[in-house]
């Protein structure tokens, strides 16, 4: 069907009703024996079975803590074995697990764990700069004379329990290991009720948004937004138990926990990590050696392994899909994933978090144009629509804000009803604050954030089809493009350009590519060469970073105005 307004409705298919508890029964009663975890750089490899009972012992140790459904359990960690066995242990008792950034640093920390009222917190020791366990420490002094799980703390009011990975001993606080031998016959018995009383519907996770203006939100997901998006997302990529997939991605973010170890549980698929964080040589070396079928990353993550210097090294045979997700991919980029890293079936994955995390993505026999020039179509239970300023639905090929509505759209910001009113609206759309355009046949274009336009002497400039320009050049490897004030347009563009290692390429030479191939006003005034980017640590480009950082550098900060209207066409 040819559509001439821009709003779509992906296929329909019966959702999953368990718990993510009950999927992962299913898939243990299934086949106890099917390689589950593989983690090179902590020696672990566990079946299903073996890797269940990790999980049953994590679980009625919590519930002999006094932990139970509705509690909020926060979890600090780069990825490692006690990540995934905690994000499936809290599921089976009903916590709410409360994903920490890694990055995050005392106040973030402080504001975190007390916005959503964690009651127990799971923490790594120390990575390198950030040191976990002293920030704990800095933030409740009470940790050094209190019995551990008796914490009373003046700025963490709400937490009690410090649950330290390792086997050093820190006063105050429980070790991991201790507390998964703290269950006994009768927690094992309330782990078994609760798998028959526990709602699907109940929130089983708070991911903290990237908190790009103002502070942090807390989206509230439920076990079947995740669960279902899991499941969805894995049929898409045609994974099957047999897969192997390598997640480098963190796992505090949905692509990691979502897209990654329960797409696999989901499926009864192999979870490899290779690495605490990402490491390109690691990754290459995990695909290599578990000979995996699969593999996640954002773009600058493949981007680092296909530029690797051993690149060649490597036998990357075995892969055949994977999802790339996080942050818009370059044309260029896609077409080496399937001409260099055998990655044929790759997918585009986009959403939100908000959106538990996809909402749309490309299909494997998709048209080639198709995969590498849009993000795909409606997902699987999903409506998708592009909206004017004003409310209406776009036209077709017109830009709009992309909205989304279906299964995966969160309960809301925890204890924020205020901000969840402004991004889902009366019926029920999650407005993404995502420029784009849906063609005819439905597939959708990300053209940028809204508040990312550029507005020029009145002309509106998408930065993406910039980037998506200068990535043609041979000599740029990566390229960031926003706006900056300017007295007399209001805004001019810039760009922070990373070139390729041995180029001699300068920013006149940038200049010269440009002239004649796009328009005058669409031109960077301003490029910076650069060796890296701001960015999270799941690999987003943070724009508005790079923008305050050239502004006040340039002399530029308070000239002009920033104006982020919806454009119309």
């Amino acid at each position: 069907m040819t559509l001439t307004k821009a709003q779509s409705k992906g296929p329909v298919a019966p959702l999953l009703e368990s718990t993510i508890g009950g999927r992962l029964d299913e898939v243990v009663a299934r086949d106890p024996d099917h390689p589950a975890l593989l983690m090179p750089h902590q020696q672990i490899r566990w079946s299903y079975g073996e890797f269940a009972r990790e999980v049953d012992r994590l679980a009625t140790g919590l519930l002999a803590l006094g932990i139970g459904p509705g509690d909020r359990v926060g979890i600090w960690s780069p990825n490692r074995y006690e990540w995934v066995v905690a994000q499936f242990a809290t599921a089976k008792i009903g916590a709410i697990m409360v994903c920490i950034n890694p990055a995050y640093r005392l106040y973030e920390l402080e504001y975190a764990l007390n916005k959503v009222g964690c009651k127990a917190i799971l923490s790594a020791e120390a990575f390198k700069t950030s040191h976990y366990l002293a920030m704990l420490r800095e933030l409740a002094p009470e940790l050094d004379t209190c019995d551990p799980g008796a914490l009373r703390s003046e700025r963490l009011p709400h937490l009690r329990a410090v649950i330290r990975m390792g086997e050093a001993s820190t006063a105050g606080m429980f070790n991991f290991d201790a507390v998964c031998d703290m269950g006994g016959a009768a927690e094992r018995e309330r782990l078994r009720a609760l798998a028959e009383s526990l709602d699907p519907s109940s929130p089983i996770n708070i991911q903290f948004t990237s908190g790009t203006t103002g502070m942090p939100k807390g989206a509230t997901l439920t076990h079947t937004n995740i669960l279902n998006n899991a499941y969805f997302v894995g049929q898409t990529m045609r994974l099957e138990a047999d897969d192997l997939l390598c997640i480098p991605v963190p796992l505090y973010h949905c692509f990691g926990m979502v897209l990654g170890t329960l797409l696999c549980v989901a499926h009864g698929a192999t979870m490899v990590l290779p690495c605490e964080v990402f490491d390109p040589h690691a990754v290459l070396q995990a695909v290599q050696d578990e000979r995996c079928t699969a593999l996640h990353g954002v773009p600058t993550m493949f981007i680092a392994e296909l530029d690797a210097p051993d690149f060649g090294a490597f036998d990357v045979s075995s892969l055949r899909t994977g999802i790339i997700a996080g942050s818009t991919c370059p044309i260029e980029l896609m077409k080496r994933l399937i001409g260099e890293m055998d990655l044929a079936e790759i997918v585009i994955g986009y959403g939100q978090t908000e959106c538990s995390p996809l909402d749309t993505m490309t299909a494997i026999d998709d048209p080639f144009e198709a995969r590498v020039t849009t993000v795909g179509r409606a997902h699987t239970n999903w409506e998708i629509r592009i909206s004017r300023e004003d409310g209406s639905t776009a036209d077709a090929g017109e830009t709009g804000e992309v909205c989304a509505r279906g299964y995966g759209v969160m309960q809301g910001y925890w204890d924020d009803p205020e901000k969840t009113a402004e991004t889902i609206d009366a019926e029920g759309w999650l407005h993404s604050g995502d420029l784009g355009e849906m063609d005819a046949d439905g597939y959708v274009k990300i053209t940028g954030r809204i508040k990312d336009m550029i507005i020029r002497g009145g002309e509106n400039v998408y930065p993406r089809e910039i980037e998506e320009f200068l990535y043609t050049h041979p000599d740029i490897q990566e390229v960031q493009v926003f706006g900056l004030p300017d007295a007399k347009y209001g805004e001019q563009v810039a760009a922070w350009v990373q070139v390729r290692e041995g180029s001699a390429l300068a920013e006149d030479d940038i200049r010269a590519f440009c002239g004649g191939q796009i328009t005058h006003f669409k031109i960077p005034k301003y490029i910076k060469l650069v060796d890296d980017f701001p960015m999270t640590v799941t690999g987003k480009m943070q724009k508005f970073v790079m923008r305050d950082r050239y502004a006040e550098e340039l002399g530029l900060s308070g000239q002009g105005r920033r104006s982020t209207p919806i454009s119309s066409g």
